[in-house]
């Protein structure tokens, strides 16, 4: 992992401003500001964690309460009737940011394939 700290982590630290909609101790979740959908949320986790490929066994119950935060997220945004969730890995698999982050896109059709 790189030196530099990734814009997720400077959101972690306060350094840039982001619309952050929930917060806890494992993670915390904010507007995308480029949004695919009308609600395009970012879940990210504190612990600095580049992609899914870099996962260590012991990430388990750090991904189930990610997942957990996303299905909450998704009853309080009314998301009733469908949502996606994405996590890009790799630069083939579209990720930007070397910091784990699932994106929860919904209030629209989303068809399939993605892209």
């Amino acid at each position: 992992m790189s030196e530099e700290k990734t814009i997720f982590k400077r959101i972690i630290d306060g350094e840039i401003p982001a619309d952050i909609i929930y917060e806890d101790d494992q993670c915390l979740a904010f507007k995308d500001v480029n949004p695919q959908a009308p609600v395009h949320v970012l879940v990210i986790p504190r612990k600095e964690i580049p992609s899914i490929a870099h996962l260590d066994d012991d990430d388990g119950p750090l991904m189930g309460h990610l997942l957990l935060t996303v299905r909450n997220l998704a009853r309080d945004l009314g998301l009733e009737d469908g949502f996606r969730v994405v996590v890009n890995t790799g630069e083939q698999g579209g990720q930007t940011v070397d910091h784990l982050h699932i994106h929860l896109l919904g209030q629209r059709a989303l068809t399939w394939p993605p892209g």
